[in-house]
Formats: C-alpha cells, structure tokens, sequence
C-alpha cells in the first residue's frame, strides 16, 4: 500500500508538469544585446520581428534587428519618447512626453501629433499605449517630473487612462481612478486590458465594452508594472524586478530574475515571435521561449 502510495504522488507530480509547459526554451538563457544608453524603454515589435525601443534622457529610438541581432539609430529627436507601439497600417505610435504629446511617426520617419491636450489642458507625460483591432488607442497618463520640462505641476489633477477613436476624432477617460497607471497591453481578441497601477503596486484587468470603454474592474496581481507584454497563453509579463509571469488567473508562475537595478519594460519580437525583448536600465536583453507574442 505504501508503494502504491509513492506510485500514485509521482504520477500525479508527472501529471502536473505535463499540463504546465515550461515558457522558456531549453537551455536558454537571457542574452546582454548591448549596454550603451541611459535609461532604456518602451519595446515595439514590427511586423518583420523587429524591436523598436527608446533611450529617453538620450532622445532616442533604435532598431533592434532581429536577423543579425544588431542595433542602429533609428530616430534621433524624439520627442523624449517613452511607450511605443506600431499602428494596423505600420507607422509608429509614440508616447513623446517632452511637449506631453502622442505621435505617429510615417516610414518617412516624420511625426504628426495626435494628442496634446484634454479639455484645453495639457497631458501630464502620455507613457505606455495598447492599439485594439478597430485602430484605437489606448494610453496612460502619469506624471513623472522631467528635469527637461519648464512646468513643475500638473494641469490636470488626476493620473488617467485614454482612449482615442479609430477616426482619430475623440478622445475620452477610461480609467480616472487609479493612483499613477502606466503599464497597459490588451489581449488579441480585444475583450480584456490589463492596466498597471504603478503607484499602488497593483495590476487590474478590464473588460472591454463594444465602443471602447472599460468596465468590471478586477483586481490581477498584488505587483504594479512600469511595462507590460502578454503571450499567446494569455500569461501576462510584468515589469520592475526583473519580469514577473502570472498566468490568466493571476498567479505567478515565473521569475526572470534581469542583473539591472530595473526592468522597465519587456515584448516579444523575432520572426516567430518568440525572443523575450527586455529593456532594462542602460540594457537591452533577449531569451529565447517556447511560448510568442501576440498581436
């Protein structure tokens, strides 16, 4: 009987690690890509697995080439960009919060600014966005003091989350009751978006209404996120500490521990989709998954 016992625990141990299949590949182990900038963040994918991401006190977004894993200029002047994330028709949305604006930069590299303000009032320092399948966009609005802005308070009080129409003809609230949001990323069948409360240092999910707007507002994780990505599990990647994994019901199944102080941000890039793009203080790092991307 007691055998039959020990039997029974390790089929079932066997059992449990067959329905949980590990993220990162065999063998794998995250990469130091380069180490040259200031402060590193944002990462975009394009849609050849090419990562886009910023050095902001540098002003600053570089190409990362996923062919032959180098690294260029990509634009210089811009905006102090923060967040970035590529649009359904390939121009490049960025959060350029030196003036607190919204860009989409053309392949021309030339910017046309799509938000400034709200109601007559400038922005606090647009952050993180999320694009849904309709072309809308979704931004958070914290404020962080720059020490390259003239102004040294807010014009609008509360620390938002926006959402801009598809038409590109009406911004509107989304979220006004979060304490500073910041990370954001939506799932790929445009139903739910996570939201990271930076300053209360919680995640919560969202549902997403047919016009756009949020509801049913749950509680994630305990953890706030500077940035945020999501595979094809639905596991969703927090940042700060490393990368920080939760699986859809919000438990953590995974620690990428990163050697920085900080992890900013974190996408998922490569022609399949599957390298872990990670920026992290003046770094950039890659890992190579089992699991990819979504868009």
């Amino acid at each position: 009987m007691k055998y039959l016992k020990t039997i029974l625990i390790l089929l079932l141990t066997l059992g449990c690690k067959a329905q949980k299949p590990e993220l990162v590949a065999d063998e794998a182990k995250l990469t130091l890509v380069a180490a040259d900038y200031l402060f590193t963040e944002g990462p975009a994918m394009d849609k050849n697995g090419d990562v886009y991401f910023t050095d902001q006190p540098n002003n600053k977004i570089i190409k990362w080439s996923a062919s032959d894993n180098s690294v260029s200029i990509f634009m210089d002047e811009a905006g102090r960009s923060n967040g970035l994330y590529f649009d359904h028709d390939g121009n490049l949305l960025a959060c350029a919060d030196e003036k607190f604006e919204l860009w989409r930069i053309n392949k021309d590299k030339k910017p046309t600014v799509l938000v400034d303000e709200f109601q007559g009032k400038k922005l606090n320092g647009p952050n993180d966005l999320w694009v849904d399948a309709q072309g809308g966009i979704y931004f958070t609005d914290p404020y962080y003091q720059r020490p390259y802005w003239e102004r040294k308070a807010k014009e609008i009080e509360k620390e938002r989350v926006y959402y801009m129409t598809p038409d590109m003809k009406e911004l509107r609230i989304v979220a006004d009751d979060l304490v500073q949001p910041n990370g954001i990323i939506g799932t790929p069948d445009g139903k739910m978006i996570y939201i990271a409360d930076i300053g209360d240092k919680k995640t919560y999910s969202y549902t997403i209404l047919e016009n756009g707007d949020l509801s049913n507002k749950k509680l994630f994780a305990e953890m706030g996120s500077d940035g945020m990505t999501i595979d094809n599990q639905g596991n969703v990647y927090l940042t700060g500490n490393g990368v920080t994994v939760f699986n859809k019901k919000g438990e953590e199944i995974l620690q990428i521990p990163v050697p920085q102080k900080w992890t900013a941000n974190v996408t998922f890039g490569g022609p399949d989709q599957n390298i872990l793009f990670v920026t992290a203080m003046n770094s950039i790092y890659t890992l190579k998954m089992n699991v990819h991307g979504v868009r």
